[in-house]
C-alpha cells in the first residue's frame, strides 16, 4: 500500500516528515539497539505525576532474570480495584513503560485501577518467546499476589500498544487455553500479530512511523531462530477463538497493522466475542502517541476511554 503525504489527515499532516523520517531510522538494526539503550537509560524509573508509582522486581519462571515491572494506581484508596496488565510497544525490539505515562495516567484517571507493566526482553538481545514469557510470567504474578497489590481476584486486564497489544492478544489466548488465569477483557491496541506480512496494507507500506521494512526487519528480530511460529508468537496464527476474552481494538486506516487487525476482529465476532472496533481514516502508526493534541488522536482516545470504561462496569459489576 502506497502511502502518500495527500492520504494523511490534515490532523496529523504536520507530522508526515518527521514520521517517515521514524520510519527509515528503524530501517536499520543498529537504530532499534541504540533507540533500545538511550529510551533504557533515559526513561527508565520515571515516576508519572498524580499516580502512586512503585518498582517491583518478579521472579521469572523460565530462566529468565528477574522482570522489572512499574505498579501504578491512585493516590488515595478507594477500595478492591481491578487490574491491568499494560504491555509497551516498540516493535518488540525496543521501549519501556515509561514511554507510555501518559495513556496509563489516562486508564486510571477513567477506571480507577491498578496498572503492572512489565519491562519485558526485548528481541535485539533476546528473541521470542523472552518477551512472551515475561509478560505471562507478570499475568501469574499478578493472579497470585491480586490481594496483596489491593485488586481483585475475580478477573484482569490485558492492555497494549502495537507489539504490546500483539502479546497482549497472545497472553489472553494462552490465559484462555490454559485456564491458569480469567482475562475479563482485552485491549490489544493496533497491534503487531501477523508475522507473515501478506496483507494489502503492508505489502508496499511507505506511512510514516512505521513501514513494510521497519515492520520485517522487527520481526526477523523477534522471531530469530524460530523455526515453528505458534499464535503465542504471533496471534493472527490462532484458529480457534472462541475462548478469546471480550476486546476493544482500534487501527489507523494507513498503518500495516490496518488488515491484520480487521481479520482478527472478524475472526472474534464470527466466534460470537463482543467486540468494539474502529478504523481512524487517515491515521498512521502510533498518531495518538505521536501527536496526542491532534482532533483525530483525541476522538481515538474518546472511543477507547468510553468503551473502556463500559467494560469495566459490564466485566467488573
Amino acid at each position: 500500500m502506497k502511502v502518500t503525504r495527500d492520504m494523511v489527515s490534515k490532523d496529523l499532516v504536520g507530522r508526515y516528515a518527521v514520521g517517515r523520517l521514524m520510519a527509515r531510522s528503524f530501517h536499520t538494526r543498529w537504530f532499534a539497539l541504540l533507540v533500545f539503550r538511550f529510551s533504557a537509560a533515559i526513561l527508565r524509573g520515571k515516576n508519572i505525576g498524580g499516580l502512586a508509582c512503585r518498582e517491583r522486581h518478579l521472579p521469572s519462571q523460565n530462566g529468565g532474570s528477574p522482570i522489572r515491572a512499574r505498579v501504578y494506581g491512585p493516590t488515595a484508596a478507594i477500595g478492591t480495584l481491578p487490574i491491568m496488565l499494560y504491555f509497551h510497544g516498540g516493535g518488540y525490539v525496543h521501549g519501556v513503560p515509561e514511554q507510555f505515562g501518559a495513556i496509563i495516567k489516562d486508564f486510571i484517571e477513567t477506571v480507577p485501577c491498578i496498572i503492572v507493566a512489565p519491562d519485558y526482553r526485548k528481541a535485539v538481545e533476546s528473541p521470542y518467546p523472552a518477551a512472551f514469557n515475561d509478560c505471562y510470567d507478570t499475568l501469574l504474578w499478578v493472579r497470585d499476589h491480586a490481594t496483596s497489590l489491593g485488586g481483585r481476584t475475580d478477573g484482569f486486564i490485558v492492555s497494549g500498544h502495537s507489539a504490546g497489544g500483539g502479546l497482549a492478544a497472545a497472553v489472553s489466548l494462552k490465559a484462555a487455553e490454559t485456564g491458569d488465569a480469567r482475562i475479563a477483557f482485552q485491549m490489544p491496541l493496533y497491534p503487531m500479530i501477523d508475522d507473515r506480512q501478506n496483507t494489502a496494507s503492508v505489502v508496499g507500506n511507505d506511512a510514516p512511523v512505521w513501514d513494510e521494512e521497519a515492520n520485517r526487519l522487527a520481526w526477523s528480530r523477534y522471531l530469530d531462530g524460530v523455526t515453528d511460529v505458534t499464535p503465542y508468537a504471533a496471534a493472527a496464527r490462532c484458529t480457534d477463538y472462541t475462548k478469546l476474552p471480550p476486546t476493544i481494538t482500534y487501527v489507523g486506516s494507513l498503518e500495516p497493522f490496518r488488515d491484520e487487525t480487521k481479520i482478527y476482529v472478524e475472526n472474534l465476532r464470527r466466534a460470537s466475542v463482543p467486540v468494539e472496533f474502529e478504523i481512524f481514516d487517515g491515521a498512521f502508526h502510533g498518531f495518538d502517541v505521536m501527536a496526542p493534541e491532534a482532533a483525530i488522536s483525541k476522538r481515538a482516545n474518546r472511543f477507547l476511554m468510553g468503551n473502556f470504561q463500559k467494560f469495566a462496569r459490564r466485566y467488573f459489576p
